[in-house]
């Protein structure tokens, strides 16, 4: 499978793109696809989609000290 390598950026008044430092030797044959990266209604409607879950110690107790039977 190639290898993929995604980079933002914004067009400059020029119409120009420039990219740098990317991780490929030179002189590799590579393939540029440029794509818009405007919003879609259905984005605003779920800001969250796609960002990654985090769970910190999802094992510990939770409102321990709320359970009135425990004390």
């Amino acid at each position: 499978m190639p290898e993929t390598y995604r980079i933002h950026g914004r067009v400059s008044s020029e119409g120009s793109l420039k990219l740098e430092n990317l991780p490929f030797e030179p002189g590799a044959s590579v393939e540029v696809v440029v794509r818009s990266e405007e919003r879609h209604p259905a984005d605003e409607r779920y800001p969250l989609r796609g960002t990654p879950v985090v769970y910190h110690d999802p094992t510990s107790p939770v409102a321990e000290a709320d359970w009135h039977a425990l004390q």
